[in-house]
């Protein structure tokens, strides 16, 4: 009896064991989701079981991987974009991968090793049925939402703790120069721009669409069809519309990465997801669960982002190398203009 119980105990301490083991801790921004069954279905085929870890915006998540670097919280990281990116380089908290999804042409590369998985365009969004209602015509310039006019119409996310809202910010450099921009920002500022943490609270609380008292708000190219696809009553047309002003639109990749110091023995799990990340049915997915683009060529697209989110044939978007060197200047400098 003694020894049938010690053998139980092993055998519950080793199965114990592989379950810690086969752990695979990712830390993603809010707005990751895929269906239930695919991810069920790559802990099956892997062997694994995810732990996915929620760590607020994508500026929050990449600010709680810095902090906890020296005992990291998880074995990879998705949704660092080409925006956070030269930050997450320089703080050393991701490693590069090598499998066949880094060796893959991609329409929306990276580079270093992190692959993407999915590419968008943040720009800003309007209400139709706000500007219809009031008779006002649409900016077409940034110059005009510095206007009279446009006064306390713009919210958008703070540049430090959002990754649209670092995007815009590089995208109004890119399309003015760096001294237009800050100059605009200047003027916005005193035109009645608003500043919320992340795009939620900007899109869900802000925005005149979801009941707030800002009829445009910095927000993605497929928002559109989104309000379709959730829409409860059917829509020939989307109650927003994006708006591809130059000096506005930045395209915007996301990626996976590994996480630097994390766990050995998930390596292989890790890399195994990665590569589920680039598979036709997660790539087919993602464009109607996290509403980007995908990453893989020749990806199909879905009808509602075919129909209500056309790509713009126009961003911009700084060079990579600059904005590496110049990003937490550019950021020091919109907080002094914008918000002291």
């Amino acid at each position: 009896m003694l020894r049938r119980s010690l053998l139980l105990l092993i055998l519950a301490a080793s199965q114990s064991l592989a379950v810690a083991q086969t752990s695979l801790r990712v830390l993603t921004h809010d707005s990751f989701e895929l269906p239930a069954p695919l991810l069920a279905q790559f802990e099956r085929e892997a062997g694994v079981k995810l732990q996915l870890i929620k760590g607020g915006d994508a500026g929050e998540m990449l600010n709680r991987l810095i902090l906890t670097r020296a005992r990291p919280i998880a074995d990879l990281v998705f949704g660092i974009d080409n925006a956070l990116l030269p930050r997450a380089r320089q703080a050393g908290v991701i490693e590069a991968y090598g499998g066949p999804a880094a060796q893959r042409a991609s329409a929306a590369a990276l580079g270093d090793g992190v692959v993407p998985v999915d590419h968008g365009y943040v720009a800003l969004n309007i209400d139709k049925a706000w500007f219809a209602q009031k008779g006002l015509a649409l900016p077409r310039s940034l110059d005009d939402l510095a206007q009279p006019a446009y006064k306390d119409l713009l919210v958008v996310p703070h540049p430090a703790t959002s990754s649209p809202g670092q995007a815009f910010l590089q995208a109004t450099i890119a399309g003015l120069g760096e001294e237009g921009a800050f100059d605009w920002w200047a003027r916005l500022r005193r035109n009645g721009l608003k500043v919320v943490k992340g795009w939620s609270e900007a899109y869900y609380t802000e925005f005149t669409r979801n009941g707030g008292a800002r009829p445009i708000v910095v927000s993605y190219a497929t928002s559109p069809a989104a309000e379709v696809f959730f829409s409860k009553t059917p829509l020939a047309e989307s109650p927003t519309a994006s708006l591809f002003l130059p000096g506005g639109v930045f395209r915007q990749v996301e990626g996976v990465a590994l996480v630097k110091g994390g766990n050995p023995a998930a390596r292989d799990a890790a890399g195994r997801f990665i590569e589920f990340l680039r598979s036709a049915p997660v790539q087919q997915a993602l464009q109607t669960s996290m509403w980007m683009y995908p990453a893989e060529p020749g990806a199909a697209r879905a009808e509602v982002l075919k129909q209500h989110a056309p790509e713009p044939t126009r961003f911009d978007n700084p060079p990579a190398d600059r904005a590496s060197e110049q990003l937490r200047a550019w950021q020091d400098r919109w907080v002094r203009t914008v918000l002291r």
